[in-house]
Parts: structure tokens; sequence; C-alpha cells
């Protein structure tokens, strides 16, 4: 990371706290420029301290994966609820009980597709970002190395959720998440803050060309969002004679290596929102550079949990 988008970063604030039934801790992330509105319930989750066996021990897999069980998830996701204090109390046997919100998901598609979650459903919506007003939903992305951005209207109490992979960046879906709260709640980008939460960073993050061109179709600075690294062979570099050809000089090497920085790409969409800048906030954190902290699909080749980025309105 070089000074100049070392700037944009933050330490994220820790919350810790042992989850019922498990002596272990769960760690949720939260935004600093976000903890500050009383009305807001907002977090990204750590791997540690959860109930799932599937990827190491007591995990807080927050996904429904195919090596997981369907009940160590259900715990793990009430463990979470109740942690943010996602709760709500309501009357059973003559006493007041604490019932989690419901915690709204998606099927992800890596689109720009984004939805306006209005009330709770038992109907399965497929899309990669989701936007409300409506207190007492808990909206939850999930992710293995892709970017969580959650987007705040500090004036108007709103929310949005958004999943960005490359394939989401590259259709702009946080920058039409602004848009769709302005047109959905009236929100105006000057009163938004966003924070970006963990996920892989421009030091692992390696595309291939075609990626590289996807995002220079789409974005003038582009260019600003890759750097490549020279390939060293150390076959070749012990005995170059043996790759000598009779082609121009240069068309024997290896091609560089080309990485993204997705957390980069994500920051310019909300300032091109109108999102201001010193109301932008991002994690440090590499999924791929911490995989004892955070589920990583590179790092642990596909064989991972999810983590949640999550927010909602207290009623």
């Amino acid at each position: 990371m070089n000074a100049e988008e070392g700037k944009h970063f933050v330490r994220y604030d820790r919350c810790v706290a042992t989850a019922s039934g498990t002596k272990n801790k769960i760690t949720i992330l939260q935004a600093r420029g976000l903890k500050q509105y009383p009305w807001l319930v907002h977090g990204f989750s750590t791997r540690g301290g959860g109930f799932s066996r599937a990827y190491g021990k007591a995990s807080l897999n927050l996904g429904f994966t195919p090596h997981d069980s369907h009940v160590a998830v259900e715990r793990n996701r009430t463990a979470l609820l109740r942690q943010l204090g996602a709760v709500k109390r309501v009357r059973g046997d003559g006493k007041a009980v604490a019932k989690p919100w419901p915690l709204i998901t998606l099927r992800q598609i890596h689109s720009d597709i984004i939805r306006c979650v209005e009330s709770a459903s038992a109907e399965a919506l497929a899309g990669d970002g989701m936007i409300t007003a409506t207190p007492g939903l808990l909206l939850a992305i999930q992710t293995a190395d892709c970017i969580p951005v959650i987007v705040v209207d500090t004036k108007r109490h709103a929310v949005g959720v958004f999943h960005a992979g490359w394939r989401g960046t590259v259709k702009r879906i946080v920058e039409k998440g602004v848009g769709e709260m302005v047109r959905c709640f009236g929100s105006r980008p000057r009163d938004m803050r966003a924070a970006i939460g963990p996920g892989i960073q421009g030091c692992c993050y390696e595309v291939g060309e075609e990626v590289r061109s996807r995002f220079e179709s789409q974005f003038a600075y582009a260019a600003s969002l890759f750097r490549e690294v020279k390939e060293s062979d150390p076959v070749r570099e012990k005995y170059p004679l043996l790759f000598l050809t009779a082609r121009a000089p240069g068309h024997g090497e290896l091609p560089p290596k080309v990485f993204l920085n997705l957390v980069e790409a994500n920051r310019q969409q909300l300032l091109a929102a109108g999102v201001p800048g010193k109301r932008i906030e991002a994690s440090p954190l590499c999924t791929n550079c911490h995989p004892e902290l955070l589920f990583s699909y590179r790092a642990e080749k596909g064989r991972t949990g999810r983590l949640m980025g999550v927010a909602g309105i207290r009623t």
C-alpha cells in the first residue's frame, strides 16, 4: 500500500464477546465513523468464536456452505445477531425474551442487481445489493474475498449493503446503490457515510488482462487501480542462453503479474456518486493475508466459510 492509498484507510474498532454455548470469543469489526449513530446496527464479522468445526476449531461461518452443517450456521447467525444487539423484546411464557431480528440475505450472483427491502420474506431473492429504511431488519452480504460495502443515510435513517467482487465493481454496483437510495428514500449523497469492509486487497488480488480491459472500458481512472509486478524465473536467470529466440527483445520474457485494488475502485465509485471523501472509511485488512482472522477463498483454495457485512436500523 502506498502513501496515497494509505491515507484513506482507518483502523476499525473490535466488538468482542463470548457467544452463549461456547467459550470462544466472537469479534465483530465496526467502523468508527458509523458507531456514533445509536440508531444504527452495523458490523463486519471475523472467523473465530462460533459453532462451526468445518473450517478449524470454533469458527463463525455464516454461509450455508457444502462443508458445514445447517445447524451450526444457524447458531452462528443467531450469535452474530445477539452480539450486535439486533434483537427485540417480546413476551413469552410470562416473561420478556430477546428475539433476533430477521436476517435478510440474497442469492449472490456477481451482478449489479439491488433490492429494496421493506419486510422479511420467505422468497429467496437474487442480487448483490440491498437497501432499506425499515427498522428491525438486518441486511447481510456474504463474502470470502470480495469487498463488502455499507452505506448509511445519516439523516433519513436508511442503509444499504453491497457485495462488490470485480464483476459487481465493473458494473458499478456501489455507485448504483447510492443512486437507488436517492431514488427510493430521497437520500442526499452528502448526508451519507460509507464503510468498506475487509476483503482481498491490492497486495494479493492478481487478475488477468481481460479484467483490466473490462475496467479500462468503463473507468477513465482505471490505470490507477492496477499495478504490475515483473515475474522472475530462477531457471531463466541462471541459464539465459536456453531461452534465446529469434524474436525481437522482450518477446521471450514472462508477462507481468497484474494486481487490482478493489477497495480503491469502490472508493472511487462512492466519490463519483457524491459521498464526501472524509465520510468514507476502509478496513486495511486483507482476507488473503489474514486467513487466521478472516475467511479467504483464495488463501484456502475454495474450502472456506463466509463472512458477513451487516447493517440495520433500530426500532
